[in-house]
């Protein structure tokens, strides 16, 4: 059994003064209304160009990022594989609108896979579809595509051709690319393409991951038939299994206009299906890999006895554990000491391109039940310990 109270080696790298700083920062994180405020004083400090830069650098930038550049992740690539644990370069800029931007992006993804290629410390890497063309259009083209007219057309074309450029890249250096999952109004365009870039490219390897969100009621089934399509023609599917990201917005945006909520009644029926889909993958694991990005600790003690039934090692190539860097530590850290496969997703970019993704970790703290408190627990005790 893994023994996720184990502190001491979680904790190794880090001083008491780093330890301490992070027991804040979480403990802000509690609070639901103080994390409004402070994303609200965020944006407008950046935009009115208050210099608190090096403040957000110190705190919440440092706790989940690893650097504003490639070669700034270095020392944090470095220390995690101290560990064992790999790195999911992630580049981060979130929000942006024009074309300029759209292919600054492409360039840097293509980038973390040549990147990723050198360095055996690095086992994937991931982008987001809406990075790569306006997000409207991605929306209008899952939701209705024969309404797009020929300009959009043009534009949505030049989204799957940046799409097929990393996924080339990938395919041509061999190194995985995970594709994040987005809010449920843009994704039926990106299952399309992801699909697409799997059936090209996912010939001898699992190149191309799709990500499946399990808060959603749909997506075990959408699971199953990817599968089942991915198995008829030969191919190699990649998959990152995931609760969710995007709850309290999903159904914001389904109430508001008057569509079915896409979102599971409850939590026990999102930890059901996450628990089905495992369960599925594993059944097909001689023709698919998995990646099971979880804070969970019952998912996670879940697949590791799947595999000790099943009699696979511990670090089976085609199986992998992920976390979220500055989060549950005690999973990653003590998975690898047993010898799974942990990789942690790093993100990185410049401060203020990243402040949309740094919000957005900040408010999903405060809607994960007991996330935060975990943490919290599980810092006080090893500040104890070492007392």
């Amino acid at each position: 059994m893994i023994n996720f109270e184990d502190t001491k080696s979680v904790f190794n790298l880090k001083s008491n003064w780093e330890l301490r700083k992070s027991y804040y920062l979480f403990s802000i994180l509690q609070h639901s209304l103080l994390v409004k405020i402070g994303s609200l004083l965020l944006k407008i400090s950046f935009f009115l160009r208050i210099p608190f830069k090096k403040l957000i650098k110190m705190t919440i930038f440092n706790q989940f990022c690893g650097g504003e550049s490639i070669q700034d992740c270095t020392k944090k690539i470095d220390e995690l594989f101290q560990f064992g644990i790999g790195t999911i370069l992630d580049y981060s800029v979130e929000g942006k609108e024009n074309e300029s931007d759209f292919e600054k992006t492409k360039e840097e993804i293509i980038q973390t896979i040549f990147f990723a290629a050198k360095n055996s410390k690095i086992p994937f890497t991931v982008f987001k579809i809406t990075g790569l063309g306006k997000s409207s259009l991605i929306e209008k083209a899952s939701l209705d595509f024969q309404s797009l007219e020929d300009n959009e057309l043009v534009e949505l074309n030049l989204v799957a051709m940046r799409v097929d450029e990393i996924c080339k890249a990938a395919s041509e250096n061999q190194v995985s690319v995970f594709v994040d999952a987005e809010d449920s109004w843009y994704q039926d365009y990106i299952d399309q393409l992801v699909e697409s870039m799997i059936f090209k490219y996912n010939n001898e390897f699992s190149i191309v991951f799709n990500t499946i969100q399990l808060y959603r009621h749909d997506r075990l089934q959408f699971m199953r038939g990817l599968i089942s399509r991915c198995n008829s023609n030969g191919k190699k599917l990649g998959l990152k299994l995931v609760r969710g990201a995007y709850m309290e917005k999903e159904r914001e945006q389904a109430s508001k206009n008057n569509y079915p909520d896409p979102i599971q009644k409850d939590k026990h029926a999102t930890d059901n299906d996450f628990t089905k889909a495992v369960e599925f993958c594993i059944a097909n694991i001689e023709t698919l890999s998995l990646c099971v990005g979880t804070h969970n600790e019952k998912s996670v003690l879940h697949l590791t006895d799947l595999m000790k039934k099943k009699a696979f090692k511990k670090n089976d190539s085609r199986i992998w554990f992920a976390q979220l860097l500055g989060m549950s530590d005690h999973i990653s850290f003590n998975l690898s000491k047993e010898g799974y496969n942990v990789a942690k997703y790093v993100p990185y970019g410049p401060i203020k391109e990243v402040l949309p993704y740094l919000i957005r970790r900040a408010e999903e703290n405060t809607s994960v039940s007991g996330q935060t408190g975990r943490e919290l627990s599980l810092i006080k005790i090893e500040l104890e310990r070492r007392n």
